[in-house]
C-alpha cells in the first residue's frame, strides 16, 4: 500500500510594501512643505561694457616683526628707530597704502602696538594686523 504525503505549500516571506509606500510619500508631502520656493527678487540694471584695463596692483607696505623682536620693512631688516622716516618715505608717496602688520604670535602686542602707533604717525591711513586662519 502506497501512501501519498500531501506536500506543503513553501510559505514565502513578503515585506508589506503599502506601509512603505506611505512612508515615502508622507516623507514627500513634509519637504514639500517645507521646502523654501521662493525666489529672490533683484534689480533690472543694465550694466556697462568692461573696456581692457591694466590690472590693478595692491598698493601696500609689509612690516614683519620676528619672534626676537626684530622689525622688517618688506623683506629688509631696519633699525625700529629708522621705521618711522622709512615709513613715511613710502607712505608720502602713495597716502593710500596699505600699511600690513605681519607680527610673530609669540612676542608681546606693544610691541605691534608701537609698530602700528608709528605706522599711524608716518600717515598711514589704513592698517592691519595680519593673522592666520585656525583649521
Amino acid at each position: 500500500m502506497l501512501l501519498h504525503r500531501k506536500k506543503r505549500a513553501r510559505y514565502q516571506m513578503q515585506t508589506p510594501l503599502t506601509s512603505l509606500i506611505d512612508i515615502v510619500f508622507m516623507l514627500l508631502i513634509y519637504f514639500l512643505l517645507t521646502t523654501n520656493f521662493m525666489v529672490e527678487q533683484g534689480i533690472d540694471v543694465n550694466l556697462p561694457d568692461a573696456t581692457a584695463s591694466a590690472p590693478q596692483t595692491r598698493q601696500e607696505i609689509t612690516v614683519y616683526i620676528n619672534q626676537a623682536g626684530k622689525v622688517f620693512l618688506g623683506k629688509q631688516p631696519i633699525a625700529f628707530n629708522d621705521l618711522f622716516d622709512r615709513l613715511q618715505e613710502n607712505i608720502s608717496q602713495n597716502p593710500e597704502k596699505l600699511v600690513v602688520i605681519k607680527a610673530d604670535g609669540a612676542i608681546m602686542l606693544d610691541r605691534a602696538v608701537q609698530v602700528m602707533d608709528i605706522a599711524q604717525a608716518a600717515g598711514a591711513k589704513k592698517m592691519f594686523l595680519a593673522t592666520e586662519k585656525i583649521n
